[in-house]
């Protein structure tokens, strides 16, 4: 059986919007998986190796939270920028470019770092990045590992939001 252009165009577009449906949805499923067993409920979110930014993207649960997107691989900074950019996103998850082996940020920052493949950043660039009760959750060996960054005895915990 032969199919117009118009038809096959049709079916083509209906079949890639059910995909993309399924993967948001599947994305958004991870990323609840990652906040509730995190325990993170507002600061800054850094998503280490972001990929296409579907995860990141998702990761912004609510106005408690930016989400910042790393990847070393230029291609996938262009992808995750223009799929923040189709969902009106920009400015609350952003992307960049890492280079190197240390993360951007000044020490005790980050509320919540996510990495399903941490390269060459070392577990002690991540701790110095983390605010004290911050989390590290990094998939290691095919399990992902919660660490969570202790409170200094000589910091009290300041009880105000903002």
């Amino acid at each position: 059986m032969k199919y117009s252009k118009p038809t096959f165009n049709a079916v083509l577009g209906l079949l890639t919007t059910l995909l993309l449906c399924h993967t948001t949805q599947a994305q958004r499923r991870q990323a609840e998986r990652i906040l509730d067993t995190t325990g993170v409920k507002g600061g800054l979110i850094v998503h280490v190796g972001c990929g296409n930014g579907e995860l990141t993207a998702e990761l912004l649960a609510n106005d408690s939270y930016l989400v910042h997107g790393l990847d070393t691989n230029a291609a996938n900074v262009v992808r995750a920028r223009k799929y923040i950019n189709s969902k009106k996103l920009y400015g609350k998850v952003t992307i960049s470019k890492l280079t190197g082996s240390r993360l951007p940020y000044v020490d005790n920052l980050v509320n919540l770092v996510v990495a399903e493949d941490i390269g060459g950043i070392s577990t002690g660039e991540v701790m110095r990045v983390l605010a004290p009760n911050g989390v590290a959750y990094i998939r290691n060996g095919g399990q992902w590992e919660k660490t969570v960054k202790g409170r200094p005895d000589n910091i009290a915990e300041w009880t105000h939001y903002l």
